[in-house]
């Protein structure tokens, strides 16, 4: 009952105005301000070809005329007037990651005839880059380096990243105040639906993946009449058990299953590669260069924590397998040019911890996670056993969701910021009343929110047949970062949903990539309407070519946060 009435209020607030006057149900969840294009700041580096503007949404939709944030958004137009059918909006997952680079997909021959028909669109969800930036810990102390990553950690070392997981979850909640818990998902579909509306489309076209796939079908559980298509690229599974500490076991596993199909290929390739010509001896090359950096890290910055984030990517796409093992075969004998450019560093680290913030705090307040660290020890303890190569680093990452504050806590750290703001203002004899005003409401209104609902659950993600139009599912089998159930999950959800699985294949992101077989029927979805039967097939694509380039692969649509 208690999960029903929490749906119900979702959508209530995602629809119904202040006031509870009747809505239009083709309306936003609050008024549009107008949206214009003009050049582009240098920040985001984009060409003269793309335009930019600035989205005004609500921080909170249940107070829509309240505090307002801006989301930065790209644009280049349809390259065919005569066949334009709108605006491609897309969104490439995270949390936390930005497509703002989107439009410049448009001049890939493998887009061409898609970018004739739509204006590609991209932008920076709330909290992302220059949309109301996130920030929970300096980033020169987020990207510090060299770390270690222990296959079975020490008592000692899961303590201190206990205290680390505290420290980070106090400081998002001490930088971000009041405004924390409104960096969600279910906001990140609303702000969706003011972007469509603030582009003039009647009706949204979306592409997302990864966790684009995830509130994205949150849009269409909220919108469904406000949907025209939607591509859902390598699907999260949206079952609410799974949202998102579930999910996360379940990488690890996945995860574990496409480091063995790496190392299974390298050992194929023992003739190239000399680290071994099983799946077994390949992963002791491996564990080698682990404990050879444990002892002396590469330039003081590579040791076991870099070399693991760097070797996670072959789990997400196999155009890295090539790069990888020549890099640990040169290393081993006495050449770490390659292993540097692949795992050293690089930059102030302002990007990847502000990703970073975002994906945990869209994560942590999406669901009630467990309170308990020794319900994660236990968890993952026994998960290790069997799938050790990403379980405990995944932990780690996700571990401030542990300590995450409550709502009220976060209001009320915002109410004594906004004291401060106002002593520090007063003194100069300026005026803060309106902040401070503003951060008790929050208060005041939450203390009543969490009596009446309790703490919020993640939406179930259903819609009734007919209310949405067809849209197009794509997975691949042995996805790690998003595994092949939950795309089955997500048809079940949406009835009239079409799947096209890539057997075989590993990649995370497959939309418009190497496969011909997957891009047909994305193309032919997207330019008539048209979708495949209710499940549809492809053969794998190539394995890579020892030696192959990174750049001679095709530019994956997914982008990764930390690692997801």
């Amino acid at each position: 009952m208690y999960g029903a009435l929490g749906s119900l209020v979702l959508s209530g607030l995602a629809s119904a105005p202040a006031g509870g006057a009747a809505r239009d149900p083709a309306a936003p969840p609050a008024p549009v301000h107008p949206l214009t294009f003009g050049r582009c700041a240098g920040v985001e580096h984009l060409p003269a070809s793309v335009e930019c503007g600035t989205l005004t949404v609500p921080l909170d939709y249940a107070r829509p005329h309240g505090k307002q944030i801006k989301l930065t958004v790209s644009r280049t137009r349809a390259t065919s007037s005569a066949e334009r059918q709108g605006a491609l909006v897309f969104n490439p997952g995270g949390p936390g990651a930005s497509s703002m680079q989107f439009p410049l997909y448009g001049a890939l021959p493998t887009w061409h005839r898609t970018a004739r028909a739509y204006d590609f669109v991209g932008y920076a969800p709330r909290g992302v880059g220059r949309s109301a930036p996130l920030s929970c810990q300096d980033p020169k102390d987020f990207t510090k380096a060299p770390t270690d990553s222990p296959r079975y950690p020490s008592e000692s070392f899961k303590q201190k990243k206990v205290a680390e997981a505290k420290a980070y979850a106090h400081g998002c909640a001490q930088r971000a105040g009041a405004d924390l818990p409104f960096y969600n998902s279910v906001n990140n579909a609303r702000d969706l639906d003011m972007l469509r509306a603030a582009l003039g489309e009647k009706k949204l076209t979306f592409m997302g993946a990864s966790y684009g796939t995830y509130f994205g079908a949150v849009y269409a559980t909220l919108f469904p009449g406000h949907v025209r298509r939607m591509v859902f690229d390598s699907v999260v599974n949206p079952d609410p058990r799974q949202i998102w500490y579930q999910n996360n076991l379940d990488q690890s596993v996945a995860f574990e299953r496409r480091w063995g199909d790496w190392l299974r290929w390298v050992a194929k390739h023992d003739s190239t590669y000399h680290l071994g010509s099983d799946k077994q001896a390949v992963q002791h090359s491996y564990d080698t260069v682990i404990q050879r950096l444990r002892h002396a890290p590469v330039n003081g910055k590579i040791g076991p924590g870099q070399l693991q984030a760097a070797y996670l990517k072959t789990g997400y796409n196999d155009a890295f397998w090539p790069m990888r093992a020549e890099a640990l075969s040169k290393y081993l004998r006495g050449d770490a040019q390659l292993l540097i450019a692949q795992a050293l560093p690089s930059g102030d680290g302002q990007g990847e911890e502000n990703a970073n913030a975002v994906y945990t705090a869209v994560e942590c307040n999406d669901s009630a996670w467990p309170r308990n660290w020794h319900v994660w020890d236990r968890d993952n303890t026994a998960l290790a056993r069997t799938a050790p190569f990403e379980t405990w680093d995944n932990a780690w990452m996700n571990l401030p969701c542990a300590f995450w504050p409550e709502r009220r806590q976060s209001a009320a750290d915002g109410v004594e910021e906004a004291i401060r703001t106002t002593t520090q203002r007063a003194v100069k004899g300026a005026s803060a009343g309106d902040a401070l005003a503003h951060a008790s409401q929050q208060a005041a209104d939450t203390d009543l929110d969490d009596a009446l609902y309790g703490r919020g659950r993640p939406l179930d993600i259903r819609t009734e047949p007919g209310a949405l139009p067809p849209v197009l599912l794509l997975a691949a089998e042995r996805d790690a970062a998003t595994p092949y159930p939950g795309a089955l999950e997500l048809q079940r959800r949406l009835p009239g949903s079409s799947l096209v699985t890539e057997r075989d294949a590993g990649t995370h992101g497959i939309a418009y990539g190497d496969n011909l077989c997957v891009n047909g029927y994305v193309e032919t979805y997207l330019l008539r309407g048209k979708v495949p039967g209710h499940r549809s097939y492809c053969g794998p694509r190539a394995e890579p070519v020892p030696g192959q380039p990174l750049q001679r692969a095709r530019p994956t649509l997914v982008q990764q946060v930390k690692g997801r």
